[in-house]
């Protein structure tokens, strides 16, 4: 009973990390305009993600538009679509994964040890998924630091942390924990087996016992002779 609720708390774990792994991939919010200096503009918000930027007029019209040229974004922003993009699609392998090996499904059959396997790899999966949306939130958060503080930098240039990069963290860290759980409950089920086909029961401990007091040794046959 413990090992399914731990199975389904990683699935959950799980399908929240692939939400939230689509949804920093789509979201514009990964620079924002920073209001310092004599950049005060406050009814105007300007935002930049992987696919477009927008524009926000005063929290009333909003104008967004798609990059033109991919070569057009700073390096960081390049890598992070792609590793991004990837991200995506071994999220939504994880969790299909995870389904699979889960203990009520059935099309894998009732191999406990392969379903073990199977989970074993979803949890292999999410942890790197995890790593992977780590990756290109953490760099892109660096060189929005480390602008920032660049004194060589305009003032209208820099750029302060988006919503996207806090979700982005959180849901790496979603990824591997549920990642974690898979494994956890893989390890557990192995040893389990392990240690259940080990040990011989206590009825058959009996009945060799028995056997051997029935039947009389070579050594008492030939003193009877």
């Amino acid at each position: 009973m413990a090992t399914y609720a731990l199975q389904i708390a990683g699935l959950v774990l799980g399908g929240v990390g692939m939400v939230g792994t689509v949804a920093v991939t789509v979201m514009p919010q990964w620079r924002v305009s920073a209001f310092i200096g004599s950049n005060i503009v406050v009814f105007e918000n300007l935002w930049e993600g992987l696919w477009m930027n927008c524009m926000r007029h005063a929290n009333i019209r909003m104008q967004c538009k798609i990059y033109d040229s991919l070569l057009a974004l700073s390096p960081d922003l390049q890598a992070s679509r792609g590793l991004m993009c990837a991200a995506c699609v071994l999220s939504f392998l994880a969790f299909m994964a995870a389904v699979l090996g889960m203990k009520c499904t059935r099309c894998t059959g009732d191999d406990e040890k392969v379903k073990g396997y199977i989970l074993l790899t979803a949890g292999v999966v999410f942890i790197v998924t995890g790593l992977v949306v780590l990756t290109p939130v953490s760099w892109v958060a660096n060189s929005i630091i480390r602008d920032f503080y660049n004194p060589i930098v305009d003032i209208a240039q820099k750029r302060e942390l988006g919503e996207a990069l806090y979700i982005g963290w959180t849901t790496a860290l979603v990824l591997i924990s549920g990642g974690a759980l898979f494994c956890c409950v893989s390890c557990c089920s192995e040893k389990s087996g392990s240690y259940r086909y080990s040990i011989p029961s206590h009825r058959a401990t009996q009945k060799s016992y028995h056997m051997e007091k029935k039947s009389p040794s070579v050594y008492s046959k030939s003193q009877y002779v």
